[in-house]
């Protein structure tokens, strides 16, 4: 395997490199073995930093600026704002 991937990663390595190569890549497989026996369980409380859904403000609609009033000191009076250039 470790011959294999040297030669799609264009590697050369001597014997004795491939067998510290097999060494490194089996103490990392051991690694990654131990990574998945950690039990992972969703906590809401914990995962979501003392930020409780519950304790948030109710949404609230509520009336918008008028447009006329908003564009009233618009450069262009074309239902839109115009920002200076800044990419040429």
């Amino acid at each position: 395997m470790i011959a294999y991937l040297a030669e799609l990663g264009k590697l050369h390595f001597t014997q004795e490199e491939m067998e510290q190569m097999a060494a490194h890549m089996t103490s990392i497989i051991e690694i990654m073995d131990t990574v998945k026996e950690i039990n992972i369980t969703y906590d809401a409380l914990a995962d979501n930093k003392n930020i409780y859904l519950n304790d948030l403000r109710e949404d609230v609609k509520a009336e918008s600026f008028p447009t006329e009033k908003i564009l009233q000191n618009a450069v262009h009076d074309e239902d839109c704002f115009v920002v200076p250039k800044v990419v040429e």
